[in-house]
């Protein structure tokens, strides 16, 4: 007999599962046809035609070799030249970035390269269920800094500085977040860039939904004076150009990170995949009419939803960024896990609860309208009833 509970690592059995998945596995489970699911954070588009197209034509020709570790030259070009078009932020594609899989390995890989056993990194909540554990997993402690809804969900220069201690290594800068919605325009921005001006903190700046940003364009802290030497952006293909599947990132960032991080990126992974490295290259040469498509559908869905949610007696910020609606429960006096229990099992509706994405969430839910407008609406009346009925 194997003793498994003695072979496996501590650290990993310390870890809990995601609390998002819990929720798909339940709606997974049910007999139930009417059922409709706002709590997958994925874009209900389906990839644009020329960037599939361009996937096929890669395989039709044969191009299903290794790349380059760090991803084709190609490719890393046109994210050069992305990145400066969209966000101006000039990196350069021979020793500024690596093509990763999707931007969870950035993020994973980013952390392995900056942080020691006992190295704390500074981690903003609500926000992505993946940033703990994977410092945990390095031996770092995750200090949580719970933002607020009164300040729309925004970390704030006096949250951060009181937060930092002489063993703080790394900040984890969320924004747009998931799963609140929320964005840091530039004011907020320099205020955290003063904060870590006389500091040797790192930032690592996951921009996955930069596109997705309503009302204005994203800024990046890297656009900020001092703050481009000292920041990692995480960015990938998933959000903007709906290609979850293809699981394709990219790290930009100071060569000096990026080459340690490669490092990693060689032993753990050797290259991202081929066949998606050539389809990015043409969501990045001609996918910007494609991003603005998506996001001006995303808009209108994210004015109906806030409406209906505040129509039906729900307080909720408007949020500006990603897909996200992050509405209070409080009002029914119920627990987030307890509502998202009950509104899947009463009415076939799946949200998260807010708990999943730190303890600061308790009393939200994340509702994601990245899905089609009929199933907003319908759902939305389920709420409404939902609520009349508690």
């Amino acid at each position: 007999m194997i003793d498994y509970e003695a072979a496996l690592s501590p650290r990993v059995k310390g870890i809990a599962p995601s609390g998002i998945r819990k929720f798909f596995d339940l709606l997974e489970n049910m007999d139930s046809s009417d059922a409709i699911s706002l709590g997958v954070g994925e874009p209900d588009f389906v990839t644009p035609w020329h960037i599939r197209d361009a996937g096929v034509y890669a395989l039709e020709k044969g191009f299903t070799k290794y790349t380059s570790n760090a991803g084709l030259m190609e490719l890393r070009k046109e994210i050069s030249k992305y990145m400066l078009r969209r966000f101006g932020l000039s990196y350069d594609p021979a020793g500024q970035m690596v093509v990763t899989v999707g931007g969870s390995e950035g993020i994973d890989i980013a952390v392995r390269a900056i942080v020691n056993q006992g190295d704390e990194v500074i981690i903003p909540v609500p926000s992505f269920v993946c940033y703990g554990p994977i410092v945990e997993l390095v031996g770092g402690v995750p200090v949580f800094v719970e933002t607020r809804a009164e300040n729309e969900f925004r970390l704030t220069a006096d949250e951060l500085r009181n937060a930092i201690t002489p063993r703080t290594k790394l900040l984890v800068l969320p924004f747009p977040n998931n799963p609140t919605g929320a964005i840091m325009e530039r004011k907020d921005l320099e205020a955290i860039a003063e904060v870590l001006r006389d500091t040797n903190i790192i930032v690592l700046s996951d921009e996955i939904y930069a596109e997705l940003t309503y009302g204005g364009r994203h800024m990046s802290i890297a656009n900020i004076p001092d703050m481009y030497i000292r920041t990692l952006v995480v960015n990938g293909f998933s959000k903007a150009y709906a290609m979850t599947g293809w699981r394709l990132g990219f790290v930009c960032g100071p060569r000096e990170l990026i080459k340690q991080m490669m490092k990693i990126h060689q032993y753990a992974i050797m290259c991202a995949p081929t066949t998606s490295q050539y389809a990015a290259v043409e969501a990045m040469r001609a996918g910007d009419g494609d991003i603005s498509m998506m996001c001006k559908d995303y808009d209108y869905r994210r004015r109906f939803l806030l409406e209906k949610l505040r129509d039906a007696g729900l307080t909720c910020f408007e949020p500006r960024g990603a897909f996200y609606m992050f509405p209070s429960i409080q009002s029914t006096g119920m627990s987030s896990a307890d509502f998202c229990a009950r509104f899947l099992t009463e009415e076939h509706v799946a949200v998260i609860p807010g708990t999943a994405f730190g303890a600061g969430g308790e009393g939200f839910v994340r509702m994601c309208y990245a899905s089609s407008l009929a199933n907003l609406s319908e759902a939305m009346d389920r709420l409404d009833r939902f609520l009349k009925r508690l």
